[in-house]
């Protein structure tokens, strides 16, 4: 398993082709949300973070393409509040198994 990934090889894990796991970054930390495949799987509730750097929308409750980042420039201390919540779910939750690199 790579320990970096770009954010172009993270797309490669957006549920897309079933025998790949599916990631999601937060923070630049990628983890592995395979087991919540239907929420973050095609279709999914969550299907836009999948293969992505989801900060930026997590901590605005967005789910629009735009806000699907990692840039947390112009988030107020409560976005960044909510993004930090969401932060400690995933640690909970789902495995971390790479971190993000600027290509």
């Amino acid at each position: 398993m790579a320990t970096e990934l770009t954010a172009a090889q993270l797309r490669a894990y957006d549920g897309s082709d079933p025998a790949k796991p599916i990631y999601v970054s937060i923070r630049g930390k990628v983890y592995d949300v395979t087991t919540g495949r239907g929420f973050y799987g095609p279709g999914g509730a969550y299907a836009v973070f999948a293969g992505r750097e989801a900060s930026r929308a997590l901590g605005k409750m967005s789910k629009d393409e735009a806000d699907v980042s990692g840039d947390l420039a112009g988030l107020t201390e409560k976005e960044l509040g909510v993004l930090a919540d969401w932060e400690t779910k995933f640690q909970a939750k789902y495995p971390v198994v790479a971190r993000l690199v600027d290509a």
